[in-house]
C-alpha cells in the first residue's frame, strides 16, 4: 500500500521544552512516540500537513522559528544532514539562514521539531492548509498526496498537525464554549473509529468558532485513506489512541492510524 501510516499530533508550542521550562508536559512523549512509530516504519517520504494563513506547499528550504514564543530557536523543514548550517544532530535546533525558502506556520514548526527530535533523517514535504478550505478540498488534498506518491512508486506517510478547541474550559484562550467538549468528543471518537466520512462532516463554522485550527488537516487526512482504501477505510485500519485530554483548556489529540495486518 502506498500510504504507509498517519500520525496526528497537536502543535502547541509547550511541546518543546526550551518554551515550556520545567512545567511537565504530558502530551510531549506521546506526540514523539507517535511520530517514532511514523517512521519505524520506513516511509520514503513524510508529508507534514498544518493549519496555516494560505494553501501553501513547503520544501526542505523552509524553516520555522519560536522566537514570538521567547526563545530563539527555528527549525528547517529539511533533514539535519540537508539543512543549511545543520549539525547533524537530530535533536538540536538549527539557526535559520538568511534569505532561504518559506517561514513554516506553528503547526508545521512543531511538526518539524517532532521529526527533529525522533532523528528521522528522510524526505519530508509541508501543506499548510487554511481555516477556509471546504471539506472538499481538503479531501481532494489528501488525495492528491497519494496519488502523487502512487505515480512516484514512494511509501507515504502523513503527520497530521492539527489541535482541537482552543474553548474548553473558562481559562482557555478562547474561554469556555458549551459546544466545545462534544465537538472534541465527536473527533476523538471518528479519530479512533477510522472514519473518515465523520471527519469530512465536520463543520469548518463551526470548528473556526470554537478554535479548532485541526479540522481542515483532519479532512485531509480522510481524503487520503479514502483515496489509499476506497471500500471500507473503517476496516482496512487500525486506529492507536495515545493520547486526548484538554490542558490548558486546549484539546490535544495524539492517535495513529496504520492499515490492519500492516505494510
Amino acid at each position: 500500500m502506498t500510504l504507509l501510516a498517519a500520525a496526528v499530533c497537536p502543535h502547541p508550542p509547550l511541546l518543546v521544552p526550551q518554551v515550556a521550562g520545567e512545567d511537565p508536559i504530558d502530551v510531549r512523549e506521546h506526540a514523539l512516540s507517535a511520530v517514532r512509530r511514523l517512521c519505524a516504519l520506513e516511509p520514503d517520504r513524510i508529508v507534514l500537513v498544518g493549519d496555516d494563513g494560505a494553501d501553501t506547499a513547503y520544501d526542505g528550504t523552509s524553516t520555522g522559528s519560536l522566537a514570538g514564543f521567547g526563545v530563539d530557536l527555528s527549525f528547517p523543514l529539511a533533514p539535519p544532514a540537508e539543512a543549511a548550517g545543520g549539525s547533524g544532530a537530530g535533536s538540536r535546533p538549527t539557526a535559520a539562514v538568511p534569505g532561504a525558502g518559506r517561514r513554516l506556520p506553528l503547526s508545521l514548526t512543531i511538526g518539524a521539531w517532532l521529526l527533529r527530535q525522533v532523528g528521522w533523517p528522510g524526505h519530508r514535504e509541508a501543506r499548510g492548509v487554511p481555516a477556509t478550505t471546504t471539506p472538499a478540498a481538503a479531501a481532494a488534498l489528501g488525495a492528491g498526496l497519494v496519488a502523487a506518491a502512487e505515480a512516484d512508486g514512494a511509501r507515504l506517510a502523513l503527520l497530521i498537525m492539527g489541535d482541537a478547541s482552543a474553548r474548553r474550559t473558562v481559562k482557555a484562550p478562547g474561554s469556555l464554549d458549551p459546544r466545545a467538549a462534544a465537538h472534541d468528543a465527536s473527533v476523538a471518537a471518528a479519530l479512533a473509529a477510522v472514519d473518515v466520512d465523520a471527519l469530512l462532516a465536520l463543520d469548518p463554522s463551526l470548528s473556526r468558532d470554537l478554535l479548532a485550527p485541526g479540522r481542515a488537516s483532519w479532512q485531509v487526512l480522510a481524503g487520503a485513506v479514502r483515496r489509499a482504501t476506497p471500500a471500507e477505510p473503517a476496516r482496512s485500519w487500525t486506529s492507536r489512541v495515545r493520547y486526548d485530554d484538554a490542558p490548558f483548556g486546549v484539546g490535544y489529540l495524539v492517535v495513529g492510524w496504520e492499515p490492519v495486518g500492516g505494510r
